[in-house]
């Protein structure tokens, strides 16, 4: 994903900390303990704590922040409380709320920014209904709910968002504020004085100046573009969004990026064009034989070949794939090269993957 700040002042691209997205982040984690491995524990303890009625509101509203964030959840100007965002949110206009909460309801990039409002056109409003009532009977009764009386929904989902600060939100951001206040003085130092491609290379190993200066690419699986010119770029720490990179793209929308404060034992993540290397290497059969090999010890290119009566040639054709994508590594003994698994990389991409080759 690009983001296009061509002669965007420097003052323009900030880093701050929201509330409202952090709050919005720990709904996610409710929503998909799974991708959170390491606050599934907390996660747990704050439902098993929830409320019947509050827990029920979250189930009834979870596509807000499940599988994307609604864009009004993700402030672009973020206040210092939670309060003073909501009140933000509650100053959206009526047509640009529903169509951001439609987009979450009824699928990624199904509702489009420019189309008829189905506030007021009777055809958007059924394919937004006929969308919602193919992701679900909750997206659907959701859906009629908000276009029926935004109005109403709106002032449930603030009293939804209160109840959970009263809940679990409050002491969890007293835990987190200060890791994130940390967090944003080292990349208001580094902006200041080493530039902003060094802020961005500090953010992700996702995200990148580009070579001319002119645009921020974000390593994300979509193809998108926006542009920040006289809105600016807003980059918000996250601590429960780890490990997810949101993006606020939408036209309308000014620019957002939510990024993982860095944990001391979490790796940087691979890039996209790596992983598409390996998994186009692993797609060969005779690739994954070669590697059911080698994982039992190093081998040279002759003994895969006799191994598998194959040619050489055809051999090293296949070895130059692996090695290229990074899942093999060579030690030269004498006049001959061995071969063997970079065991590191081959897990990271599964252990189903690696069990079907060690067994």
């Amino acid at each position: 994903m690009r983001i296009d700040i061509g002669g965007l002042p420097a003052g323009r691209l900030r880093f701050a900390v929201s509330p409202l997205a952090e709050l919005t982040a720990m709904l996610h984690v409710l929503a998909e303990p799974g991708h959170h491995p390491q606050l599934a524990g907390w996660a747990a303890d704050v439902w098993a704590g929830l409320r019947p009625e509050l827990a029920e509101r979250l189930r009834e509203a979870e596509f807000l922040w499940r599988s994307s964030r609604a864009d009004f959840l993700v402030p672009a100007r973020p206040r210092p409380t939670l309060a003073g965002e909501l009140d933000d949110v509650d100053r959206i206009d009526d047509e640009t709320y529903v169509t951001a909460a439609l987009i979450t309801t009824c699928g990624s990039n199904r509702v489009h920014f420019g189309a008829p409002s189905p506030l007021a056109d009777a055809t958007a409003r059924e394919r937004a209904l006929d969308l919602a009532q193919a992701r679900g009977a909750l997206q659907e009764a959701f859906a009629e709910r908000l276009l029926a009386d935004p109005a109403a929904v709106r002032a449930r989902v603030r009293d939804t968002l209160e109840q959970c600060a009263e809940a679990f939100f409050d002491a969890a951001w007293t835990g987190v504020a200060g890791q994130l206040a940390t967090d944003l003085r080292l990349k208001d130092d580094m902006l200041k004085r080493q530039g902003l491609g060094a802020a961005l290379a500090s953010v992700s190993g996702a995200v990148a100046l580009a070579p001319d200066g002119t645009c921020i690419v974000v390593d994300k699986l979509q193809d998108n573009a926006t542009a920040a010119h006289g809105t600016g770029v807003t980059f918000l720490p996250s601590v429960f969004g780890r490990p997810h990179l949101v993006a606020v793209h939408a036209p309308g929308w000014q620019p957002v990026v939510q990024y993982p404060v860095a944990a001391a034992s979490v790796p940087e993540p691979v890039s996209l064009e790596t992983v598409s290397l390996r998994l186009e290497a692993l797609a060969h059969p005779v690739r994954l034989r070669l590697l059911r090999t080698l994982a039992r010890g190093p081998h040279t290119t002759g003994e895969l070949a006799h191994a598998w009566e194959l040619s050489p040639p055809e051999v090293s054709r296949h070895l130059a794939v692996l090695r290229r994508a990074g899942l093999l590594t060579t030690r030269r003994q004498g006049r001959y090269v061995r071969y063997a698994v970079n065991v590191p990389d081959l897990t990271a991409l599964g252990s189903d993957l690696l069990a079907a080759v060690l067994r």
